[in-house]
């Protein structure tokens, strides 16, 4: 809730990425050092495989582990999407 007490909503923006699955990890990487993105899914022949929710406090804490099971799914993976929800500032 903002000072006046207004609720105020946040808005998301979708993108899809293809990606091989040597390229996952560091496309990954990449995104979460964005900073302005609130969850990446990562699909396989169209099923979502795994989800990965982005809080600001939580990805210095959980950033190996999971980099750790993407790189474990990319060495498995050949061709793969990746979903990213972003954050849109408001202007």
């Amino acid at each position: 809730m903002s000072e006046t007490g207004e609720r105020r909503e946040t808005k998301f923006s979708t993108e899809e990425l293809r990606v091989s699955g040597a390229q996952l990890v560091d496309k990954v990487k990449e995104l979460i050092h964005e900073g302005n993105i609130r969850r990446i899914v990562i699909k396989q022949d169209g099923r979502s495989v795994m989800e990965l929710p982005l809080t600001v406090a939580a990805v210095g804490v959980v950033l190996a582990p999971v980099l750790a099971a993407v790189g474990a799914f990319a060495a498995l993976a050949t061709d793969s999407s990746i979903v990213v929800e972003r954050i849109v500032e408001d202007e």
